[in-house]
């Protein structure tokens, strides 16, 4: 996995460098990878247990939808914040809002408590939204064009890298339990201190300017002018035809998190769901780094990855939500608690796995098609913080409607199958202009960084000669 992203480049498109290791992109994708395992993967973890491993997802439902609603104000106004203060910076501070969160989960399984989950949700979605952007800015950003895919597929195993350790600790402690049930709250004493860590990993990122690529070229990561200005640059950039067209696909790619962690919590035991957190993360995170290898393919035409990962996704989804609407309507009949030595076991709970492994493609692949959207290296922090911001949207209602029980139990797979039929035309509009209309984007930008900064040093070396004479 990680010789994949070495940077001893195949290809070179600047003046070829090798890099020092510690401002390597490769170097960058680990520590924005640790970054992602301790928050957002750790997050990951305790969703993966069902319910945030509560006995009942209602309440933790609720948590999640505010957390998501914080989210889209923080997205929206993340950009802003980086033209203040950068960054790395606003990297960091988006890492410090999750282990509150944990430690609400953890008095509410010990004693009950149910302030603090929404109180640590709060504060958990009005930083997440800033981690979300900056993350996905420097994900799109950082790595050369032929690593790209590489890059986000390493990137993106530590965030299911969490929902495995998670899995496997609370297997280990709830290995005995085969009936339905919250798991032990020792867990998340070790997911609070994780999430404690994540702050100091920030720090160990290497800031935009002093990246070094294996290209030669810079990597530019900043915005420039007013916060007024940027905000309005932000709305226009919503508003544009081919970021309206991907918003379903958006939409419903991330409300299945909801509908699939809900699912397990439903209808598996304790120890049924731990496994089922262990097994799903290894599908993903296997599934994730073949998608990128295969968009990183340059011997295959551009416009034939981008259509063949799209009708291969979109196809095969579509499948899995007809499958889950049947499973959970009949469920909803039968209200099963289903453990690894019951009938029906199997098929129930390799849906589960499926779904969590075309979650991970489908989150994969929307990093492909906004990456190919952006003009500039200004549009890649505002189209970051959009694609988080309309996420957190579409996850803010999926988990709002999953803390209705009735709801909760058949309603979520139903309206994931309806979200995924109203985005297939509108997606395709926007993916079949990928290699064409569009260009390839990513390559376009590039080259414009690199005019910029021939421009620039000609004309220092132009102010240099006049000094002199």
């Amino acid at each position: 996995m990680s010789a994949s992203l070495k940077d001893s480049a195949s290809v070179s498109h600047g003046r070829a460098q090798k890099p020092r290791w510690y401002r390597s992109t490769f170097y960058n994708a680990l520590v924005l990878g640790v970054c992602n395992f301790l928050a957002p993967g750790i997050w990951g973890a305790m969703n993966s247990l069902g319910a945030g491993g509560q006995a009942s997802p209602h309440l933790v439902n609720a948590a999640n939808a505010l957390t998501f609603c914080l989210m889209v104000l923080s997205c929206f106004f993340s950009s802003a914040l980086v033209n203040v203060i950068g960054i790395k910076a606003v990297l960091i501070i988006g890492t410090m809002g999750y282990a509150p969160y944990a430690a609400g989960l953890y008095t509410n399984n010990r004693f009950g408590t149910e302030w603090l989950v929404l109180v640590g949700a709060a504060l958990c979605g009005l930083s997440a939204g800033l981690f979300w952007m900056a993350e996905a800015a420097i994900a799109l950003s950082y790595p050369e064009p032929y690593n790209q895919g590489k890059f986000l597929g390493f990137w993106l195993t530590f965030r299911v890298l969490g929902q495995l350790i998670g899995g496997a600790v609370n297997l280990g402690l709830n290995v005995k339990s085969g009936e339905a049930g919250k798991v032990s709250y020792t867990v998340y004493i070790v997911f609070i201190v994780l999430q404690s860590i994540a702050p100091f990993a920030g720090f160990l990122l290497t800031q935009p300017k002093k990246v070094e690529r294996s290209d030669g070229r810079k990597v530019k990561l900043e915005i420039q002018g007013s916060n007024k200005q940027e905000l309005l640059a932000t709305i226009k950039l919503f508003c544009t035809r081919d970021f309206l067209l991907i918003v379903p696909l958006i939409a419903q790619a991330v409300y299945s998190e909801a509908v699939m962690f809900t699912y397990l919590s439903l209808w598996f035991s304790v120890r049924a769901r731990a496994l089922g957190s262990f097994l799903s993360a290894i599908v993903a995170l296997t599934g994730g780094n073949l998608l990128g290898w295969f968009l990183d393919r340059s011997s295959i035409n551009l416009k034939v990855r981008a259509r063949g990962a799209f009708f291969f996704i979109m196809i095969t989804q579509g499948a899995w939500w007809i499958w889950s609407t049947i499973l959970t309507t009949r469920f909803d009949r039968e209200s099963p608690t289903f453990d690894w030595a019951d009938d029906g076991f199997a098929s129930a709970f390799t849906l589960f796995l499926i779904l969590v492994l075309a979650f991970q493609l489908q989150y994969l692949y929307l990093y492909f098609v906004v990456g190919h959207l952006a003009k500039s290296p200004e549009e890649i922090v505002r189209l970051a913080g959009l694609l988080r911001g309309t996420e957190s949207a579409a996850q803010a209602v999926s988990y709002g409607l999953g803390s209705v029980a009735s709801f909760g139990r058949v309603g979520g797979s139903a309206v994931n199958f309806g979200l995924w039929g109203i985005a297939l035309v509108p997606a395709w509009l926007v993916v079949k202009e990928i290699g064409g209309r569009l260009g390839d984007r990513r390559e376009e930008r590039e080259q414009a960084v690199q005019r910029e900064e021939k421009e620039d040093a000609a004309t220092e070396a132009s102010v240099d000669e006049k000094t002199t004479v």
